[in-house]
């Protein structure tokens, strides 16, 4: 293995403060008690379907797929599709990442150049139950992150009952009108909360330590059932250490595999597919976003403009300084009242709009709690242009009923989010972080349990 320098940033274990630690949201808008209520029970309590940016053009290279999955991680799902097409995975493209635990509806497209003909013939049926295409029509240019107008999610809460429905669509008409805050979710930082020191060691290129935090025992949290492979990766025990991850852990089982047959730890994390590797450095910039969004919730400013802040305009997206001339304009606290502007938070990278005085002294401090500056996120392969984020969104075309099936009592909303945009942070601040999680700790419950029957046999 290559020896780690000395003087690479230390990568802080989850409870420390800061960054570098627990990048979920800690903090609520809503001052209403929370409700008991669970989420994402089963696949179909948790519906998602884009809503496009554009239409195909029914001519190009470019294969466009309406595709719904369920119960299916997307890294799962690229791999079905580059399978099926016989493509590599830059071939295809995809506007946004959606939930495994979920049925969910999305463009994919596919670039198979030199191919002709109707596209219903070309997109052949899939041999995987979990997905299905609807339809498929040609287009001139690859899918990109961010195409997409935003989501339609349609969400029955579990263990809450019926009667409360009325509390909870109160909540959501809040939310409406105050705005939701703009966390990052769980999604962007994986089971284990790590992918922003996963970005961070990518970042530092501390090939050791990214190595440890994923196939060791040190360093972030790991569910229980993986405690064998990961007490035989340090003890050098490297074949067995591989044969432990299962079918989906695909970066920790290539990563290990490959230190098994005796390469660097630099080449073993060049296993790892360039897409996750590049999802790792995002989580980086969407936990400084997190953790400065979580200052102004404190300071009661999301939905305020101050003098310094990077104004964001929602119908055209696009940022302007809030300078000592735009704070006397008179129409700016309006502006910002009809849910037209909101602050926007820093995603870093050298093409991100700066802000100034006391706001760009709060971001600096932050991009030194990560250690990293705008040009971290260029060169070695990385393009990370650098944005704005609004620290808030709002809800549209909100829906609330409730009722039973055959799964028992539920109530169901449904609501529009910006692209980019979390609906399980929404539901947070109504049913609470035990609630958005819970469908997390029964699986590792569920793999505990099979864990001490393994070792029980």
């Amino acid at each position: 293995m290559t020896k780690r320098p000395d003087d690479e940033l230390h990568i802080a274990p989850p409870s420390a403060p800061g960054v570098l630690g627990d990048p979920m949201p800690q903090g609520r808008i809503l001052d209403t008690p929370i409700l008991a209520g669970r989420i994402k029970l089963r696949d179909d309590d948790f519906m998602v379907d884009e809503l496009p940016l554009y239409e195909p053009r029914g001519e190009g290279e470019h294969l466009y797929l309406r595709v719904q999955k369920r119960g299916l991680a997307h890294t799962e799902l690229l791999g079905i599709l580059r399978r099926h097409f016989k493509v590599k995975e830059s071939a295809i493209g995809a506007a946004g990442m959606k939930d495994r635990v979920a049925m969910t509806g999305q463009t994919i497209s596919v670039h198979l150049p030199g191919t002709h003909g109707p596209p219903a013939e070309v997109a052949t049926a899939i041999e995987d139950s979990r997905v299905q295409i609807v339809w498929a029509d040609w287009h001139t240019n690859k899918l990109r992150r961010g195409h997409l107008a935003g989501n339609r999610f349609s969400i029955r809460i579990r263990d809450l009952d019926p009667l409360q429905a009325p509390a909870v669509w109160r909540a959501m008409q809040t939310l409406e009108k105050r705005g939701v805050p703009n966390h990052y979710g769980t999604q962007r930082f994986g089971y284990r909360r790590n992918t922003h020191r996963l970005g961070r060691m990518i970042l530092a290129r501390d090939w050791d330590g990214l190595a440890a935090e994923m196939l060791g025992t040190t360093g972030s949290w790991f569910p229980a059932h993986q405690r064998g492979q990961r007490e035989a990766f340090e003890a050098g025990r490297y074949d067995e250490a591989a044969k432990g991850w299962g079918r989906r852990d695909v970066a920790e089982r290539g990563m290990a595999a490959a230190i098994a047959k005796g390469r660097s730890t630099e080449e073993a994390v060049a296993t790892v597919s360039r897409q996750m590797r590049t999802f790792w450095v995002s989580a980086l910039q969407s936990s400084i976003f997190n953790h400065l969004l979580e200052a102004r919730m404190r300071a009661g400013t999301t939905d305020r403009i101050l003098e310094g802040d990077v104004a964001f305009r929602h119908e055209s997206r696009k940022s302007f300084l809030a300078d000592a001339g735009m704070m006397a304009r008179e129409d700016l606290a309006a502006e910002t009242a009809a849910f037209e502007l909101s602050p926007g938070g820093p995603i870093l990278g050298p093409g991100m709009p700066q802000a100034t005085g006391a706001v760009l002294d709060s971001e600096r401090a932050a991009f030194a709690d990560a250690g990293v500056d705008a040009t971290a996120f260029t060169g070695d392969g990385l393009d990370f242009k650098g944005t704005r984020r609004p620290y808030r969104v709002r809800l549209t075309n909100l829906e609330l009923d409730s009722g039973f099936d055959e799964h028992g009592p539920y109530v169901r909303t449904a609501f529009d989010l910006p692209r980019g945009s979390y609906a399980t942070v929404v539901l947070r601040e109504i049913i609470g972080d035990d609630g958005v999680e819970a469908h997390r700790r029964d699986k590792r419950d569920r793999n505990a349990f099979k864990s001490d029957e393994t070792k029980d046999a």
